[in-house]
């Protein structure tokens, strides 16, 4: 059985090496990623292995975030494994959904499209249960909301950038 996949697709006016600067550097990161949030990166370790430690401050609490990259290929091509964290950065259960997968495969690629940068991220559930799997699949039609409006973040962020 395939499994289920949440695809964002986006064109940005920026050429790819600024694009990927957006997405593996801290302060510009930053910037765009959890709109309507405060986003602080406490580690970004942008290699085979390394770590994202990510937390968004929202309502008087903290949402955290571990992701572990498992490709890197400059300017081309990040993989990696995102999941909900605990407060000390271990793999957790979603408070809000309990049965959203602990872990998601994660593709982002850039490519060159003339003088503007195509973005692909492509979602999937990782070593998922069968409920993992039904939530996933249930929320995909809400997921571009917080992706989207990421998205035009970036886009201002990338107009600003040149």
């Amino acid at each position: 059985m395939a499994l289920p996949e949440f695809i964002l697709e986006r064109r940005f006016k920026a050429p790819r090496n600024l694009v990927w600067r957006s997405w593996t550097e801290a302060d510009l990161l930053a910037r765009w990623y959890g709109p309507g949030v405060e986003t602080i990166i406490h580690k970004l370790d942008v290699r085979p292995g390394g770590l994202w430690l990510n937390e968004m401050k929202m309502g008087g609490g903290s949402h955290y975030q571990r992701v572990e990259y498992t490709e890197v290929l400059p300017p081309e091509k990040l993989v990696w494994l995102h999941s909900v964290a605990d407060a000390d950065w271990n793999v957790a259960a979603n408070s809000m959904m309990p049965d959203w997968p602990r872990v998601l495969m994660t593709t982002v690629t850039f490519l060159v499209a003339g003088e503007n940068t195509d973005v692909r991220l492509v979602w999937t559930p990782h070593e998922a249960t069968d409920a993992e799997i039904a939530c996933f699949k249930g929320a995909i039609s809400g997921l571009d909301k917080g992706w989207g409006k990421g998205m035009e973040l970036l886009e201002e962020l990338l107009a600003e950038l040149q």
